[in-house]
């Protein structure tokens, strides 16, 4: 029998496709939070970016930067550091809807104290399931 048996290699990407589908998820850069919804959101490309950096305000008050929980007072010096030697000085905010008000205000003063250039608030866009409008006069 000449053929090859290719029952191994189906049982391996079987494998692969399971570890992949566990994996994807974990990969999400920051903290989950419930971002607030808008209807003209803006595609904001640098955000994917595996150097960007993101600041996550949580609905209890707490600050990340990343994955790590930095206090409120501490984030001017920490952005510093992570902008010294970038040409690019954008930091992106991303606030769970249920989050203070003033909590946002916070961190976009403490970030802007560290000498950014441009911030960025990140936002959800809502899918919206009607159709559009007709245009006037038909």
């Amino acid at each position: 029998m000449a053929s090859p048996n290719v029952i191994p290699m189906a049982d391996i990407m079987l494998v692969l496709l399971i570890i992949f589908m566990v994996i994807t998820p974990m990969l999400q850069k920051g903290v989950t939070v419930d971002m607030a919804k808008a209807q003209n959101a803006h595609d904001m490309q640098a955000a994917d970016k595996d150097d960007a950096v993101i600041i996550a305000i949580t609905r209890d008050g707490k600050t990340f930067l990343g994955n790590r929980e930095v206090p409120l007072d501490e984030i001017t010096n920490d952005v510093k550091d992570l902008l010294t030697d970038r040409l690019d000085k954008t930091v992106f905010i991303r606030s769970d809807s249920r989050a203070k008000y003033g909590d946002v205000v916070k961190a976009v003063d403490e970030v802007r104290s560290a000498g950014v250039d441009n911030l960025g608030l990140l936002t959800q866009r809502i899918q919206s399931s009607k159709a559009p409008p007709p245009p006037p006069g038909q």
